[in-house]
């Protein structure tokens, strides 16, 4: 970027606030959250179609980098790449991204007596945090005399919009997906939620402006992770093919977009309409995002507990040294200690490891799974406060899932059935079948015995 039309955003003389000119007339702020893109942005849309010259917006929120305990978390370098890739295109029209760092109510105050605001727009976020940051900067705004319109653009339904016949939300997925569908074939088209919101056409109506420096990692506090990112574009034939190829961790049969997905760097709308005609089984997976987030939503408990508070009785053990092997991978079994190491690595997991991995630490290990969310969320790069619970939930047998806990893989048969070759053990255990690798921490046998006999305990007492 500094290489464009001569702008270095190092420069300190080039990072000037907005003129003051600009804020005798008043604007529209659009607030990038997780929608770090300028094409198909509903509430960018909205806002450019305002009539009011846009300010686009970011705050690095220093309540959650705070909260950061790795100063090389990949996340934070990838909405930085994500913010220069929007200022490049801003600039080549003559304007300009502003980011901020602090606590967003903080921040808007300062936004607002810099400029003169007529209207602010961004997208729901609907995890707990966010919805608690809303309402404070809505009822700051609104003391102000300045409104905040939401829109939907981070899933496709919203938690109240795919409901049973009595108007109650679903907790199981195969009916919820199956209303899901129907409702989309049946919605009239001007009320399609797969329409493209078409912003990137209305560029030239951005706030004029000359261009402000981002801060850099440095100066939040962060360092290069050394990770590479996922590519935002991939093969049609991976999603034509994901069906079959889905489950094998050697092969790259799944999309990797997660990270795409989690700070909207991709149109989630754009990929379902794209998905729909060609793979049911990937749109299904995008209908997951949905219900997992509908459920979070709509069962707020599940952020810090059960989804069935039944299972909250259950004794979990716990020891230091079994969760660090479970951490690092040397659990003993070859498919466990991959995806972890390859987790450590590279922030990726695989979907069906994933299962196999969140099974062994709460059902081999009987360790609470929220231990295991709580690592996930550190180190996932597609990390999403909905999917990860569900996903964990469902592996701890406590979540929407019909069939609880009686489910309990067995990491040595996962292995055998989707990595028959062993080609994905030996990339990432390559110490395997020698003296260096590490005997099962946990005999699978008594380790699945030990798990009903305590869940059916557990469960027993609380129903009695």
């Amino acid at each position: 970027m500094s290489s464009t039309r001569g702008w270095n955003p190092n420069d300190p003389q080039q990072n000037q606030t907005v003129p003051q000119e600009h804020s005798s007339r008043p604007i529209a702020v659009h607030w990038f959250r997780r929608d770090l893109r300028l094409h198909d942005n509903a509430a960018l849309f909205h806002a450019l179609e305002s009539g009011l010259p846009v300010l686009p917006v970011f705050i690095f929120d220093t309540d959650i980098l705070d909260r950061l305990e790795d100063r090389h978390d990949a996340r934070v370098e990838f909405i930085r790449e994500a913010l220069s890739a929007i200022q490049e295109k801003l600039f080549a029209k003559g304007s300009s991204l502003q980011v901020l760092v602090g606590r967003p109510l903080d921040c808007w105050k300062k936004i607002v007596q810099t400029h003169r605001v007529g209207a602010v727009f961004a997208n729901r976020d609907y995890e707990p945090y966010a919805l608690e940051r809303d309402t404070a900067v809505a009822d700051f705004l609104r003391s102000e005399g300045i409104p905040l319109h939401l829109y939907k653009d981070h899933v496709i339904w919203e938690h109240d919009e795919v409901l049973k016949n009595d108007g109650t939300p679903y907790t199981v997925f195969t009916p919820y997906s199956k209303t899901w569908r129907e409702k989309l074939r049946t919605c009239p088209t001007e009320k399609n939620p797969l329409r493209n919101f078409a912003s990137e056409t209305l560029m030239e109506r951005f706030l004029p402006m000359r261009p402000l420096a981002l801060p850099t990692l440095a100066d939040l506090g962060f360092h290069p992770a050394g990770i590479p990112f996922p590519p935002i574009e991939i093969p049609q034939q991976r999603i034509e093919d994901y069906e079959k190829n889905r489950d094998f961790p050697a092969v790259l049969g799944t999309s990797r977009l997660g990270i795409h997905f989690r700070f909207g760097t991709i149109s989630i709308r754009e990929k379902a309409r794209k998905a729909m005609g060609i793979s049911f089984t990937y749109t299904n997976e995008l209908i997951w995002r949905d219900f997992y987030s509908q459920i979070l939503r709509n069962f707020p408990h599940v952020a810090t507990g059960a989804f069935r508070p039944i299972y909250d009785r259950i004794p979990w053990r716990y020891s230091a040294e079994e969760f660090e092997r479970w951490c690092n991978g040397a659990t003993g079994y070859p498919l466990v200690d991959a995806d972890m190491r390859e987790l450590n690595a590279t922030g990726f997991m695989h979907n069906r490891v994933r299962m196999v991995v969140a099974s062994f630490l709460t059902k081999h290990l009987l360790m609470d799974w929220r231990l295991g969310e709580a690592y996930f969320a550190q180190k996932l790069l597609d990390f999403d406060l909905a999917s990860n619970n569900g996903g964990w939930q469902w592996a701890a047998g406590c979540g929407t899932d019909a069939a609880p806990y009686f489910r309990v893989f067995n990491p040595t048969a996962q292995q055998e059935k989707f990595d028959p070759k062993g080609i994905y053990v030996r990339r990432w255990v390559p110490e395997l079948g020698s003296s260096r690798y590490p005997a099962p921490m946990v005999e699978h046998a008594f380790a699945r015995n030990r798990c009903l006999e305590t869940y059916k305990a557990a469960l027993g007492k609380a129903e009695g």
